[in-house]
């Protein structure tokens, strides 16, 4: 038997838009779209990150107080310049966390509200 993790599955209120949205940011294409589904794939592989409607969906808050819907997972997107990418993102449509926690790393918000870090390494 082989088990082979090929990818994630965000919920978003709009999957396209999202969708759109980490297709500029990571330069991946999409490869399926749905009314309420969209895929993307990174270049040459079989990575995949999928956009999928959540019609009850509610914004995640980080960090997250007492009684906030917290986030359920984010995603690590490692730079070679953190800085050109932090202003990438925010062109992409980004929001810069109030909180950052360490000083290489950059935490951001999708604009579903999704944490996602830019990391140096």
């Amino acid at each position: 038997m082989t088990l082979t993790w090929t990818g994630v599955n965000l919920d978003a209120p709009d999957p396209a838009a999202l969708a759109r949205f980490y297709a500029r940011l990571l330069g991946w294409e999409i490869r399926v779209e749905e009314p309420d589904w969209v895929k993307l794939a990174a270049p040459g592989g079989e990575a995949t990150l999928s956009f999928q409607e959540e019609r009850n969906y509610v914004r995640p808050v980080w960090p997250a107080g007492p009684g906030d819907p917290p986030m359920m997972m984010h995603l690590e997107i490692r730079v070679d310049d953190l800085a050109t990418a932090c202003a990438h993102a925010e062109e992409c449509g980004a929001t810069l966390a109030d909180f950052q926690p360490q000083d290489d790393v950059r935490v951001y918000l999708d604009p579903a509200g999704h944490p996602f870090c830019l990391w140096l390494g």
